[in-house]
């Protein structure tokens, strides 16, 4: 019986795509619940919740600069491994997986401390409201101890999927999930910790996905195992791990540099009111839940798309990339529509208070408008960092936010006050998918030919 990593070769490839892309689309909406619940619970805090919810909105981007570093060096290093089990160079493969394990583990120290001794001063300057600084502070103290545990948990998955166990890799982030949502009220109300609550269960839950996660390389169908003799630092092979993980980690950066920039406009155009931040927290919750599953689709696919790749089987990346570029553009259409028409659920969801209801009801339509280029943004774009195109996925990242959003941000607020924020979101989405989309459908059928002849030649080199 083949194993997991030769199926992803030989295997029928409608049948695999699901069986890689389910898990990974069911554990990005888990991360969602992760992102969601404690900004629910936080909400129906009595008296302080919506500038609970607003704490939360800015401590937000902070723990996304963490994800980011997570993604440098995970997202990075799992499809150079990919690749390499695809050329059955298992060896070198499982030195790539060590030294991403050192990787995060020295990023994850250093950012623990940072974000401990500058909690208040990095809060302050990401734009947080007056009213909210001393919920937003206490919070990043207390995420910022787990912050080791945060990285490895997520840095280290994507080695899972990259194997082809996708169904672990999705329990990984659900045992987190199902901890946080338990312990959330339990700290936050039975315990009234408030905001802190909701952090330490953050911390908790993270700490056992971290722990599920290290027990699975230690067992014997892990192809990566964990060796102090493959921990040796290579800097070539550090570099490759960060050229192509650099992508994902811009792709995150830039979410957290935009969000500070939607706070600071909406803290000056506002004078400061905290319903417009909470708004905007519901807006940016309602963006993550039509881009987190098609990231998912994106991620699922890397490990069928870099084996294949490092094969040089064009025929077969051809079909499998159709396939699951249709299915994206049908699940974007479909929540895309349901959030144009029924924008008030989110509102909801969050338990908004009227004032909050009326913001979220009356922009949410714009704020969300380009979100239907998300199929092209974030599952056709993490298929690019699949195929090991570290420059152009590197462009493609920085310019969605970067070249179009922030600079429109600060136009349109200038020019439309507080209404630029959510209107400039919309308009940069969809600028920058149609962008991306040019560029993706007219590149990826050479980076596959190009690929297939240079294994044809290799292949032809060793035979002789």
């Amino acid at each position: 019986m083949k194993n997991t990593a030769e199926q992803l070769g030989t295997g029928k490839i409608l049948p695999l795509i699901f069986k890689l892309t389910v898990p990974a689309v069911i554990a990005q909406l888990i991360t969602f619940l992760y992102n969601i619940v404690d900004r629910m619970f936080v909400a129906k805090i009595d008296g302080s919740g919506m500038d609970a919810l607003a704490a939360l909105g800015i401590v937000l981007p902070i723990t996304l600069i963490i994800q980011a570093f997570a993604n440098l060096i995970g997202l990075g290093g799992s499809p150079r491994a990919s690749i390499k089990l695809g050329e059955n160079d298992s060896a070198e493969a499982n030195k790539i997986f060590n030294t991403s394990f050192v990787l995060l583990t020295a990023t994850g120290l250093t950012l623990s401390v940072l974000t401990f001794c500058l909690a208040k001063q990095i809060v302050v300057l990401f734009g947080c409201p007056p009213t909210a600084v001393s919920f937003a502070t206490s919070y990043l103290k207390i995420y910022s101890t787990g912050t080791l545990f945060v990285l490895l948990a997520q840095g280290l998955n994507p080695f899972i999927t990259a194997q082809g166990y996708s169904f672990t890799a999705m329990f990984s982030v659900l045992i987190g999930a199902l901890v946080n949502i338990a312990l959330d009220p339990l700290f936050i109300f039975a315990f009234d910790m408030g905001v802190n609550g909701a952090s330490l269960a953050t911390v908790i839950s993270q700490f056992i996905s971290f722990i599920w996660i290290i027990a699975f390389f230690f067992c014997k169908k892990s192809v990566f195992k964990l060796r102090v003799k493959d921990m040796k630092v290579d800097f070539r092979r550090i570099i490759s791990i960060v050229s192509l993980g650099f992508s994902p980690f811009i792709m995150t950066l830039t979410e957290c540099a935009i969000q500070i920039v939607f706070n600071i406009n909406l803290n000056v155009s506002t004078g400061g009111n905290e319903n417009y931040t909470a708004a905007l927290t519901i807006m940016l919750s309602a963006l993550q839940l039509i881009s987190l599953p098609l990231n998912g689709l994106g991620y699922g696919m890397q490990p069928f798309v870099s084996y294949n790749y490092g094969k040089g089987d064009a025929k077969r990346l051809s079909t499998g990339i159709k396939y699951v570029t249709l299915i994206a553009f049908i699940f974007a259409i479909a929540v895309w529509s349901l959030s144009m028409a029924f924008p008030q659920i989110y509102a909801f969801i969050f338990s908004a208070s009227d004032d909050v209801e009326k913001i979220v009801v009356k922009y949410t339509p714009f704020f969300l408008m380009g979100s239907i280029m998300f199929f092209v943004q974030m599952t056709l774009q993490n298929i690019n960092v699949a195929l090991g195109q570290a420059k152009s996925s590197l462009c493609l990242a920085v310019l969605r936010k970067v070249v179009i959003l922030i600079p429109l941000c600060f136009s349109l607020t200038h020019y439309l006050g507080f209404k630029g924020v959510y209107l400039s979101e919309g308009i940069a989405d969809f600028a920058a998918g149609i962008i991306t989309a040019i560029v993706i459908f007219i590149t990826f059928p050479r980076i596959y030919k190009k690929r297939e002849t240079e294994v044809a030649l290799m292949n032809k080199n060793i035979e002789n």
